[in-house]
C-alpha cells in the first residue's frame, strides 16, 4: 500500500483506531469537523469512487453497514452525514477511497 491511508492501514503512521476487520480500516480523523468524525477506510487501494467497480459493491456495502454500526456506537444514529470526496475538485487530497462519518452537533446545510 502506497497512499497515507496505506501507511496508517499497516501501522506505519499513528492513528486513532476504532474499528478493524478483514476488508475495513476506521480511525478518528486528525483535523474534525465536528464530534465525531471518522474516516472509514476500505483496505483494498481504491483511488476513488468513480473506479469502483461492480466487484466492489459489496465492499461498498461492508463501508456502509461499518458505518451504521459506529453511528449507533457514538450515539449518533439520529443524525450524521458519510461522504466521500471524487477527485480534485470535490476536495479529495489522498487518492485511496474513504468515507467520512461525521455527527455529534447539527449539521450545517452548506457543502460547499
Amino acid at each position: 500500500m502506497t497512499t497515507l491511508f496505506g501507511k496508517i492501514i499497516k501501522g506505519e503512521i499513528p492513528c486513532e483506531k476504532v474499528f478493524e476487520n478483514e476488508n475495513i480500516f476506521a480511525f478518528k480523523d486528525i483535523a474534525p469537523a465536528a464530534p465525531v468524525h471518522i474516516l472509514i477506510v476500505p483496505k483494498k487501494e481504491i483511488p476513488n469512487l468513480q473506479s469502483v467497480g461492480p466487484e466492489d459493491y459489496p465492499l461498498i456495502g461492508e463501508v456502509i453497514g461499518v458505518a451504521q454500526a459506529l453511528a449507533k456506537e457514538y450515539g449518533i444514529e439520529d443524525g450524521y452525514r458519510l461522504l466521500t470526496n471524487n477527485g480534485p475538485g470535490a476536495g479529495q487530497t489522498i487518492f485511496h477511497l474513504h468515507f467520512h462519518l461525521i455527527g455529534g452537533k447539527r449539521l450545517s446545510d452548506d457543502l460547499g
